[in-house]
């Protein structure tokens, strides 16, 4: 848990969206894998959950909550 008291976990696919989005701001997802994504979740400091729940689906919702996050929106 952080200094603010707010934990995230496996299901929240996009605040960990937001967080890794905040802390990987140059990041080009074309790059990333589910691998690095997995890795970058669990050394979070708001991240309180069991590491070994992680799975493919968890992780590419994760990535699919960030890739909507940077796209741009058509007006």
């Amino acid at each position: 848990m952080n200094e603010a008291g707010l934990s995230l976990y496996w299901d929240a696919s996009f605040a960990l969206a937001r967080r890794l989005q905040y802390a990987h701001p140059d990041v080009s997802l074309e790059n990333v894998t589910l691998m690095q994504i997995y890795d970058w979740v669990v050394v979070l400091e708001e991240f309180a959950d069991d590491p070994a729940l992680a799975n493919d689906d968890l992780l590419a919702a994760i990535y699919q909550d960030w890739y909507e996050e940077t796209i741009p929106y058509d007006e």
